[in-house]
């Protein structure tokens, strides 16, 4: 019995909790990971999407809001809010975790989240794991081996995370989603 308790207890002092990357408390607008986010669309590379980020400082449920439109001319389409994860210079080891964990309110449309590793070099390559958000606060979770390699062949490396985004893409559509967290789950 004695043994079985100690076990246990050891056991439960061994799990990991979660990580908040954000919960959009901060009125200074820097993440609970000590970064800010940043929005940004297809125009760096010709697109004409449009986009518009804001945070909300509602005292029931403070959050970022992504909105825009995503347009598909000129080999566009996409608009992203993203989070740096290697502040510290190094990348995130998220490998004691198995998913994400956003707090989500949109539209009921589809979006991505993208994550950034070492492996990923080149602007165009990512891991993308697809999400609804429907029209009531929601926790939505994405286990990591759902994230598929994009342009590259390298399998992700939770271990070493640079960047994660939230993305409305690949199709015309109004984006509006609201963010109220975004954390890593043992």
């Amino acid at each position: 019995m004695f043994t079985a308790l100690l076990l246990l207890v050891i056991g439960s002092a061994m799990t990991v909790p979660p990580l908040v990357l954000d919960d959009f408390g901060d009125s200074l607008g820097v993440s609970t990971w000590g970064a800010r986010w940043t929005g940004f669309t297809d125009r760096v590379m010709g697109g004409v999407s449009d986009m518009s980020v804001e945070r909300h400082g509602d005292a029931d449920t403070p959050h970022l809001h992504m909105s825009g439109e995503v347009r598909l001319e000129n080999n566009g389409g996409f608009v992203q809010v993203a989070l740096p994860l290697d502040g510290s210079g190094g990348p995130l080891d998220a490998s004691a975790y198995r998913a994400i964990r956003l707090r989500v309110r949109g539209n009921g449309d589809g979006y991505y989240v993208h994550l950034r590793t070492d492996d990923t070099r080149r602007p165009w390559q990512h891991y993308a794991a697809p999400f609804e958000a429907p029209d009531t606060w929601t926790d939505v979770e994405i286990p990591f081996d759902r994230f598929t390699a994009q342009s590259l062949r390298a399998p992700l490396d939770t271990g070493a995370l640079r960047r994660i985004g939230i993305v409305a893409a690949k199709q015309r559509m109004q984006a509006d989603l609201s963010i109220a967290s975004v954390e890593l789950v043992p």
